[in-house]
């Protein structure tokens, strides 16, 4: 078997290989674009598979880059895209291993990038976890814009690997004669573990779902303990003003304003009433 695997979706050595092997115009020209989705089609002798290894995983960001494989009778070739020493890593322990056929290494590059999402997974239940205990300990903005960036990266990790598990189930459900019997039975291995990971994202998407109400409803019962205190102070101030008010009218003969202690007696009615107020709030437990 002869691997051709080019770092360089421009490289001219992809022109040649294409010559050589028959390789359909269309097929050159997905090499060369970048954002393809994960794809398998059938050409004339050959098989041309479309994977998305994982390229970048932070808790900010979540990037995926195309890995292109064509398969031969006793040829690979691959061709790699963005970061070449990431891709290189994916595809370093499977150039050392010997006695492949094209199909086995087809498998193996696909058993790897299947494996590249683990980590992915693994980071979003940390970031699910920390998100849990910040909208119950504080749901700021900050937090609502975490859920939120969250909530993209497991739309594109679900988009990815939907396309991922419709690979691997035309690999191991489609006849070909480019994949031996023997190797289908790693395909369906291959794809029990993406529906696995598929699984696992729809789970978390319903975290993040319910951690999205548990903010909602935190900052709603925040807004209802504002407004409780509001009215509570307001309700307390309601006899003093009702009665400072009613002195205050510009009337002759009201009760106490020609008095010399008119004034005191007002403020203790004030007092007094708001005293009375608050015992009656404490037993109703409204405080």
């Amino acid at each position: 078997m002869i691997w051709h695997d080019i770092a360089d979706p421009n490289d001219p050595e992809l022109d040649r290989l294409a010559a050589e092997y028959h390789l359909h115009p269309l097929h050159i020209e997905d090499c060369r674009h970048r954002g393809q989705r994960g794809k398998v089609e059938e050409g004339p002798d050959y098989e041309f598979v479309v994977l998305k290894p994982v390229q970048v995983c932070t808790d900010e960001d979540l990037a995926f880059d195309d890995l292109d494989i064509f398969i031969g009778a006793d040829w690979v070739v691959t061709v790699r895209e963005g970061d070449p020493e990431s891709s290189g890593k994916l595809l370093e322990p499977i150039h050392q291993m010997a006695h492949l056929n094209p199909a086995q290494v087809l498998y193996r590059i696909f058993d790897a990038t299947v494996d590249s999402y683990l980590p992915v997974t693994d980071r979003m239940d940390d970031v699910i976890d920390q998100l849990e205990e910040a909208v119950l300990a504080d749901p700021t903005p900050d937090v609502l814009s975490r859920i939120f960036r969250a909530r993209r990266m497991l739309i594109e990790l679900r988009r990815i690997l939907t396309n991922t598990r419709d690979v691997a189930a035309h690999l191991y459900r489609t006849g070909h004669t480019l994949v031996p019997a023997d190797v289908i039975p790693f395909f369906r291995d291959v794809y029990d573990h993406v529906a696995r990971n598929l699984d696992l994202v729809e789970t978390q998407r319903d975290l993040l779902a319910g951690a999205m109400d548990v903010y909602l409803s935190s900052v709603a019962n925040k807004t209802n303990q504002v407004m409780k205190v509001l009215t509570i102070l307001g309700t307390i101030a309601l006899p003093a003003l009702v009665i400072s008010g009613f002195f205050g009218m510009n009337l002759k003969g009201l009760p106490f304003s020609n008095g010399e202690y008119g004034t005191l007696i007002v403020s203790g009615l004030m007092t007094g009433s708001t005293i009375l107020l608050l015992l009656l709030l404490r037993y109703l437990k409204w405080l």
